[in-house]
């Protein structure tokens, strides 16, 4: 591992990340991991990706860029086109996970899952991993879990009282710094911790941090957000025209004249798209206007979808399946809105494809992509069916505030460009490992025989971030 230098700024390090979250045809997350592949190479920064695959296989993308392909099973539940690395590869001595750490030895891990990945943290913690050194240890958070418990459980305040103890006593200190993709992820690290706990829940989340050898470093030292990026080399309005909408609706089997709204993402549970099919029920009833709803992406809730919008509005809703990139730009520039449903979206690359196309974007006024969307530059609204439908009437009908917030979104896309996005996610990892070498007693325990104790600030301060 590298030193630090005499003038108190680490050199270039090496950094591995590790995923389940990744698959040739995935979204958001893999899209932003490829930007950051790119920048490493721009950078002369060596960095490393370990991601499930169908068999164990390596693609050197550069001489600083590389992604281990580890042979795994597809995912047993939610969405089948992604497969899961397991605890036993990286457990187990000799396991393949292990190997690479072993063989790379990187400066810096990062672990982007909650799940089953997650146990890498608290071993290197617990020097089960000692061949291994001790790295930095940061956790990216691209979802929250009180989300998905809540979407795929079916369970609310239980679920949100389940998640909230895990974080606190499991994910928080099992990792150095936590990293969000917006500041509402990252506002469920601080929601776990907030309010002052009572003698019992103070004593065992002491016991536990100082049996995982948590950092002794205040919370919002610790918790980050950095935004995720859109390509406008690829999503803008430069392919838009007459003959390319002609053979768009063409191809999707719908009238020239009709209004093309479009959503691209996941169909699954946690996308709330069965609000589309409600939407489209409601404008179905529409004698002026013929919407049309084309869809790209695929997932669990495809077919369900297809059924019901073929047994109440057969023809409205088009379901296109995963299209190429370059399809996927023509799509966003000549269609007429886009329509995002999910209300607890991470933090959501299509709406910023979409705007970066020149597309007016409708979707819920709340959840990460609040980021960046406001009333400035697109139609926020509540997720309820009559609330879109009129949201996407005066979208299209608008014409004043449609060009005023399509110039707006603009705006906000070139603050939010892939490139600025990975640079800026790089020089963050900088800053930490500065704090991290600094600081590394309090963050490793090492020469340091004190128990960890949780911190006045780590329950007053977490009022603060959430206001």
């Amino acid at each position: 591992m590298h030193d630090q230098t005499g003038n108190g700024i680490p050199p270039p390090f090496k950094s591995v990340h590790i995923t389940n979250f990744y698959h040739k045809n995935s979204g958001g997350i893999s899209t932003s991991y490829n930007n950051l592949l790119a920048a490493a190479t721009r950078r002369r920064r060596h960095v490393r990706l370990i991601v499930p695959g169908e068999t164990e296989s390596v693609e050197t993308l550069s001489e600083f860029a590389k992604i281990y392909y580890v042979a795994a099973k597809r995912s047993p539940i939610v969405d089948r086109r992604y497969r899961v690395m397991m605890p036993w590869q990286y457990m187990m001595k000799g396991s393949a996970i292990r190997k690479i750490l072993l063989e790379e030895r990187p400066d810096m891990i990062e672990v982007t899952d909650k799940y089953t990945l997650s146990l890498i943290g608290a071993m290197i913690r617990t020097n089960n991993f000692r061949r291994l050194g001790r790295p930095m240890l940061v956790h990216f958070s691209c979802e929250r879990m009180d989300d998905n418990v809540r979407t795929f459980l079916g369970i609310g305040g239980a679920g949100k009282w389940f998640t909230n103890r895990l974080i606190r006593y499991y994910h928080l200190p099992s990792f150095d710094f936590h990293i969000a993709n917006s500041e509402y992820t990252a506002a469920e690290f601080f929601e776990s911790v907030k309010g002052r706990r009572g003698g019992l829940a103070r004593r065992l989340q002491a016991s536990i941090w100082k049996w995982l050898k948590a950092p002794d470093v205040p919370i919002e030292e610790r918790v980050h957000v950095c935004h995720r990026g859109v390509n406008i080399r690829r999503f803008n309005s430069d392919s838009r025209s007459a003959a390319a909408r002609s053979e768009i609706c063409r191809l999707a089997g719908v009238p020239e004249s009709a209004v093309l709204l479009f959503y691209a993402g996941r169909l699954s549970p946690e996308k709330n798209t069965g609000l589309l099919l409600e939407v489209m029920k409601l404008l179905a009833t529409d004698g002026d206007r013929d919407h049309r709803l084309l869809i790209a992406g695929d997932g669990p809730k495809a077919k369900w979808l297809a059924a019901r919008a073929e047994r109440h509005i057969p023809g409205k809703i088009v379901q296109l399946g995963h299209v190429d990139k370059e399809q996927l730009a023509r799509l966003y520039a000549n269609a007429d809105v886009f329509v995002h449903p999910n209300p607890r979206e991470p933090f959501g690359i299509a709406p910023l494809e979409a705007m970066a196309s020149g597309l007016p974007l409708v979707a819920p006024n709340s959840g990460g992509i609040l980021s960046y969307a406001n009333e400035a530059n697109a139609w926020l609204t509540e997720p309820h069916a009559a609330s879109f439908a009129a949201a996407i009437r005066d979208a299209v009908a608008n014409e004043p505030l449609r060009r005023s917030r399509i110039e707006n979104g603009l705006a906000t896309v070139e603050e939010n460009r892939s490139e600025t996005s990975a640079e800026r996610l790089l020089d963050t990892y900088d800053r930490l490992y500065a704090k991290f070498m600094a600081k590394r007693t309090a963050f490793t325990g090492e020469g340091s025989d004190d128990a960890i104790r949780p911190r006045t600030s780590d329950f007053s301060n977490a009022r603060t971030h959430l206001r």
